[in-house]
């Protein structure tokens, strides 16, 4: 009798854990995007997010949480019950904040990878009047005037990636801050810093109008196709230069992992559906879908590769 009651307990038991696949999505999912509405991210949110309630039969619903870059909305995503009925909105700052700031939650620990969905390269740009057509100009200018040259940005990846070229480079470059890639942008094209490095997307008027050199990507690998299939990468001066942008989705650790799976599932069936992909690729991303468990190892080794730009190298939040 008591072994009777073992398997039918044991039985019991393994019908409740089914049970949130099979009877997910039951009420609207909330998407959390730590963005303003209007903005790149936004724009890839909502596209996922009607695909996302065509395929599930449930209400994907947008909701903008923006501010303390992004941490306000991250932390009430990790703060939130790990039902599957709240994802989140990432980038790269879900791995450098941690890193800059002292926060309240430790989004490595409190976010389950659910997938990535998009990636997004950066050019380096020079102004026109720096005497530099190669990433090896750059570096002997920088060694034979030490300190005379700038690379600025408006945080974020551009942020890191003056900071890695520093690092990588063993250039004496000096860093100047802005609040945003427009002023930069700006005083790049007047003269005022040498480089910054921009998404490729939003770098291209410029490069078009010859206000801005475009020097190398920081793709690991070339580019075969399009304004940018002539430019080589960081990485054939700078090995082991590789500096990505990302877009991807996050649930409150201790989301059943059979959620985890379906919404993984369903958000690549979304990426690859035509209309989603071609006005993707033409805000100059690139779909990038696998699996919760590959979209953690990217977390783990850009939070390694970061961790160590940032602690050499000096840089603080902006």
């Amino acid at each position: 009798m008591k072994i009777l009651n073992l398997v039918l307990a044991l039985a019991l038991l393994a019908a409740a854990c089914a049970a949130p696949a099979q009877d997910w999505p039951a009420k609207p999912i909330r998407w959390i995007v730590p963005f303003a509405p209007g903005g790149a991210t936004d724009l890839t949110a909502r596209m996922v997010g009607q695909k996302l309630t065509e395929r599930l039969k449930r209400p994907v619903l947008i909701e903008n949480r923006p501010g303390a870059a992004s941490n306000i909305g991250m932390e009430a995503a990790a703060k939130s019950p790990p039902d599957g009925y709240t994802i989140v909105f990432v980038i790269p700052n879900v791995v450098t904040g941690p890193l800059f700031y002292k926060l309240n939650y430790d989004p490595m620990k409190e976010l389950a990878p659910v997938s990535l969905m998009t990636r997004a390269y950066s050019v380096l740009l020079v102004t026109p009047s720096l005497p530099a057509k190669t990433l090896a100009d750059i570096l002997t200018l920088a060694k034979e005037k030490p300190g005379t040259l700038t690379c600025g940005s408006g945080g974020g990846m551009s942020q890191i990636s003056c900071g890695f070229l520093r690092l990588l480079g063993k250039a004496d470059i000096t860093y100047v801050p802005y609040k945003g890639m427009g002023p930069a942008m700006t005083d790049l094209v007047s003269g005022q810093i040498s480089m910054t490095f921009d998404v490729t997307s939003s770098a291209l008027p410029h490069i078009k109008a010859n206000r801005a050199r475009p020097i190398a990507i920081t793709h690991v690998r070339r580019i075969v196709s399009g304004p940018y299939a002539s430019l080589p990468t960081m990485s054939e001066t700078l090995p082991g230069f590789d500096v990505v942008s990302w877009q991807g989705v996050m649930a409150p650790t201790g989301t059943p992992r059979d959620i985890i799976l379906k919404l993984n599932r369903e958000i690549g069936a979304a990426l690859a559906e035509p209309d989603v992909r071609q006005r993707l690729v033409d805000a100059g991303l690139e779909i990038d879908h696998g699996s919760p468990e590959a979209f953690g190892e990217l977390l783990r080794a850009d939070y390694a590769k970061y961790a160590r730009i940032i602690r050499e190298t000096g840089l603080k939040a902006q």
